[in-house]
């Protein structure tokens, strides 16, 4: 790789970490809150969330690195912009959904996540197809995040 697809892939690992990070950080806060929710019927058991994350976050580090040690660096910045945009909006979801709980707020920002994150899917596809089907189930879950997002959300009558 040359000196400039390492800086881009540096780019992917430090947008997926942050991610990581501050999810994790906000989504763990005041758990109490969250067990005395009621859940959409459709929601998976717990343990689907502590499979699923990780492979999430592998995906979109194993496409954001292959996909920047594989083409120009200027061919990889949409992609870069449009994952950190999609990242953006999910962790507005995780923050405004469990820090001040402002459910509807936190269903339209994960709704955004989750359109761009099909929009991410194209991207990445165009310029190194297999790095865009890799996040198709990535894309996938935040569909079903988005479902859940909202079925969390009760406005008030």
């Amino acid at each position: 790789m040359s000196r400039t697809q390492l800086v881009t892939a540096a780019g992917f690992v430090v947008v997926v970490v942050v991610y990581a990070a501050l999810s994790g950080l906000w989504t763990s806060a005041q758990p109490g809150w969250y067990a005395a929710l009621e859940r959409p019927s459709w929601q998976p058991p717990p343990w689907v969330f502590g499979v699923v994350w990780p492979l999430n976050f592998a995906a979109l580090l194993v496409s954001g690195v292959s996909l920047a040690a594989r083409v120009e660096p200027r061919q990889a910045v949409v992609p870069l912009m449009v994952l950190t945009a999609s990242v953006g909006f999910a962790l507005g979801w995780a923050y405004l959904f469990y820090v001040p709980h402002a459910l509807g707020a936190a269903a339209l920002a994960l709704a955004v996540a989750a359109a761009l994150t099909w929009l991410l899917v194209g991207t990445f596809w165009r310029v190194v197809p297999w790095t865009g089907a890799i996040l198709v189930p990535y894309a996938l879950w935040m569909s079903v995040a988005t479902s859940l997002a909202v079925g969390y959300w009760r406005p008030t009558r």
